[in-house]
């Protein structure tokens, strides 16, 4: 028997990280109600048994992925004083956070289109929000308080901020249609920085417009 026919361990780290690529792949597919952890382990071609010794059960497998840091890289917004940044920065480093991964290899992709799955599907089980999400959205309302000189955040600045993240959050919802309606734009890390170069233009486009209508706002009054 050739090295190449052996059949995969049902042990051992190897095992372990088949179930977790092979478990992504279906999750990401089919939703986290419609994946069988027979399924997963049929796809791993590793006996159903190494589900439960490795992740007790199918919620275990599940929450295993999204907090694998070989799958997950993240900014981390608690290693950073917002002070001590400009905007422009604060806004760069979110952004480029969103664009980054869809240089890398499938499975970080395939671990970003299971994150937003998760928004449209929740299982009440995934802590990004919590852990991720709201960090680095407080992360970026915070810079736009001390650009506005604001001591606490309005409804404008949080949808001011939404809107910086949702250009980026774009680029994965929407990367299978802009892969067929003009896929120069993602084709290579250097498409990609020029996507992100832009993106922060754009956003420092609307926080111009949103300091416009503030001081017209003002006058008015």
């Amino acid at each position: 028997m050739k090295s190449s026919d052996k059949p995969f361990r049902s042990d051992g780290e190897q095992a372990r990280r088949r179930l977790l690529s092979s478990a992504l792949v279906l999750f990401a597919r089919d939703g986290y109600a419609k994946t069988s952890i027979r399924a997963i382990a049929e796809a791993a071609q590793i006996n159903l048994a190494s589900i439960s010794y490795y992740f007790g059960d199918k919620q275990g497998l599940y929450r295993a992925i999204f907090q694998d840091p070989d799958l997950n890289p993240g900014f981390d917004p608690g290693r950073l004083d917002p002070g001590e940044l400009d905007l422009r920065s604060t806004v760069d480093l979110l952004l480029k956070e969103l664009v980054e991964p869809l240089k890398s290899a499938e499975q970080v992709l395939l671990c970003m289109k299971l994150h937003f799955r998760e928004m449209i599907e929740p299982t009440g089980m995934w802590e990004e929000i919590e852990t991720n999400i709201k960090p680095a959205h407080a992360f970026l309302v915070a810079a736009l308080c001390k650009h506005f000189g604001l001591t606490k955040a309005d409804d404008d600045i949080h949808r001011l901020a939404f809107e910086i993240s949702g250009m980026g959050i774009m680029l994965h919802v929407g990367h299978d249609v802009i892969q067929i309606i003009r896929p120069q734009l993602l084709k290579s890390a250097a498409a990609l920085d020029l996507y992100h170069e832009r993106l922060v233009s754009y956003a420092m486009a609307l926080i111009d417009l949103e300091a416009n209508r503030r001081n017209v706002h003002t006058n008015d009054h």
